[in-house]
């Protein structure tokens, strides 16, 4: 069964023109997915991650920051969809902020400004490369193409992400949905980095055209800025990997942790796919575990390139596997299982790789739409250089179901967000549609309104008795 499973599934890939890389590194996947494994790192083999350097601490001459800067280059993951919003798009496209003069900005225009902006303070060549999806690509190069000064002359704008098939729970074999063929394929999740940057000569190209390192991370995290001290740290450590790591808080129930083996002394990575349900309590408990992963890294372009040359691509990363429906919004769909990696699990392939502790304004990341609404709150200014600085703590918002579409979250703030300044926390239940200049004050609850569903008036405040 197994081996027709991978005979079916390698013919599909080649089929679709996927790299050689990817489709080795999925045959590898699928063989330890029939052997059972599961990626799974138990407490008991590990210890804490503990006493990283913190950024907040870092004492950098400008001249060597920029010079640091000036041989860096910023990778961004593009291939999300942002389908647990409803989207069918890149989300790098969605509206995040307004200017003062009204100007609706994408999390990619951030991004590129925010590029621009260092360019300018610096001096630096500063390129800009996505990793793109075959879903998310040409929508993006197309917003891409207003800015006629991003492309540094030799070096893409992209790289194309792999894909791979989708595989029936039950069988191990391709999945086939003629209602929408496309979701038969997905994303082998963002360890895929490796296969693809192999595959797209992209390392070899920014070393040829005088780059050193490069920072690598999530299109919605625009937290993670282009940052000339962070860059001096990681060239002055010598080390061929680093990773942004960020101190628990609440909010952070899920994400990824670093931990250190106990075998062997080695860092590696753990996400929650790979914490056994007995463990959970544990790896979520701030005073043992402090950090989680912000899934910023740095690289040593030398290093990483010899590493994908040694292995052509295929870097022995850790197996996740990821149960789905085919259909994400069809629970009655076939159930089938999605085979991932993490690229942050790469910590363990480069010897003497480290971590650095950061603040959280480096972590700033929309999975769902209550991130979106802080980020859209007054609770950030968007500054002169395009970076989101938070004017107080954060409050942790979170809103019922009715919420989870972008289009039903955008329908219900017509007015645009409500204060949150003054708030510790918002609590939305129920379906509530919000007027112009509402706010939120204290641990702010609104509780499911009668009748079905309810407004917020225009200048009304929520508290923690429900709306004032």
């Amino acid at each position: 069964m197994s081996d027709r499973g991978l005979e079916l599934a390698r013919d599909k890939m080649q089929d679709a023109g996927v790299a050689p890389a990817a489709v080795d590194v999925f045959s590898r996947f699928y063989r330890l997915l029939e052997e059972g494994a599961s990626g799974l790192v138990r407490e008991d083999d590990v210890d804490p991650l503990t006493d990283l350097p913190r950024h907040a601490d870092l004492e950098v001459e400008p001249g060597r920051a920029a010079e640091a800067l000036s041989k860096t280059a910023i990778i961004k993951l593009n291939g999300g969809l942002g389908t647990s919003m409803g989207m069918d798009r890149a989300k790098s496209l969605l509206e995040v902020r307004r200017t003062a003069d009204g100007e609706a900005l994408s999390f990619l225009d951030v991004i590129v400004r925010q590029v621009r902006a260092a360019r300018e303070r610096t001096g630096a060549r500063l390129p800009l490369v996505l990793m793109n999806s075959f879903r998310t690509q040409d929508d993006t190069l197309a917003a891409l193409a207003g800015y006629d000064d991003l492309a540094v002359d030799g070096l893409p704008l992209d790289f194309l992400q792999n894909r791979e098939p989708k595989l029936r729970a039950d069988t191990l074999e391709p999945v086939e949905w003629p209602a929408d063929p496309s979701l038969e394929w997905c994303p082998p999740g963002h360890g895929d980095l490796y296969p693809a940057l192999h595959a797209g000569g992209v390392v070899r190209a920014l070393l040829d055209a005088g780059f050193r390192y490069a920072c690598v991370s999530n299109s919605d995290n625009l937290g993670a800025a282009p940052d000339a001290d962070l860059a001096a740290w990681f060239a002055d450590s010598g080390a061929p990997y680093a990773a942004e790591m960020c101190l628990k808080t609440p909010a952070d129930v899920k994400g990824g942790q670093l931990v250190v083996r106990r075998s062997d002394g080695r860092i590696i990575q753990r996400e929650t796919a790979q914490t056994h349900p007995d463990d959970m309590d544990v790896s979520l408990d701030p005073t043992r575990h402090r950090y989680f992963h912000t899934n910023n890294l740095w690289f040593d372009l030398e290093a990483l390139a010899a590493e994908l040359e040694r292995t052509g691509g295929v870097l022995e990363l850790p197996l996740i596997r990821n149960t789905k429906t085919v259909d994400p919004t069809d629970p009655e769909s076939p159930e089938v299982v999605q085979i991932e990696s993490a690229m942050g699990a790469a910590v363990a392939v480069f010897e003497g790789a480290t971590a650095i502790e950061v603040g959280r304004e480096r972590f700033l990341p929309v999975k769902k739409t209550s991130d979106l609404l802080l980020l859209r709150s007054d609770v950030y200014e968007l500054t002169d250089d395009f970076r989101l600085v938070a004017r107080t703590d954060a409050p942790l918002v979170q809103l019922s179901g009715t919420y989870k579409t972008i289009s039903a979250f955008d329908a219900r703030f017509p007015s645009g967000p409500p204060s949150l300044r003054g708030a510790s926390g918002l609590r939305v239940d129920g379906d509530w549609t919000f007027g112009a200049d509402v706010t939120a004050r204290g641990d702010a609850v609104l509780p499911e309104p009668d009748g079905g569903a309810g407004s917020v008036p225009d200048g009304a405040t929520i508290t923690g008795s429900g709306l004032d």
